[in-house]
């Protein structure tokens, strides 16, 4: 079993120790880490998060089609209807198996304004054609 993992040249790594941002088996599996990102709404943070996994997995290889499941976490969801937007800017043809999950908190804690959104995801590079 081989893995590789991908940063992007305009993303900073994570911090040594703590995580890796996507991981692609040598059978084109990739799993990509609870992506977050600053803002002042929804829509904005869900946007740059989607923005962040597009760049990961065209590293790698692929492109957002290849996404198979994604479990969105937000701390509002009444403010559902402006991931579904975002969504919208980044997915052609059929939308990946999703789960929208409510949590009292994601990222750090001490960001203001607070962070709405995180997104975790996997798929198979080059599955989608």
């Amino acid at each position: 079993m081989s893995y590789k993992s991908y940063n992007p040249k305009n993303l900073p790594p994570p911090p040594v120790h703590t995580w890796t941002n996507i991981k692609v088996h040598n059978n084109g599996h990739f799993y990509v880490s609870g992506i977050i990102a600053e803002g002042n709404s929804m829509y904005e943070q869900a946007t740059t998060v989607f923005g962040v996994i597009k760049s990961l997995i065209e590293e790698a290889g692929g492109r957002m089609d290849d996404i198979m499941a994604m479990q969105i976490f937000v701390n509002n969801l009444d403010e559902n209807t402006e991931v579904w937007r975002a969504r919208r800017e980044f997915f052609t043809g059929d939308f990946p198996c999703s789960t929208l999950i409510e949590v009292s908190r994601v990222g750090s804690p001490n960001v203001y304004p607070p962070m709405r959104i995180e997104i975790n995801c996997s798929g198979y590079i080059g599955g989608s054609q």
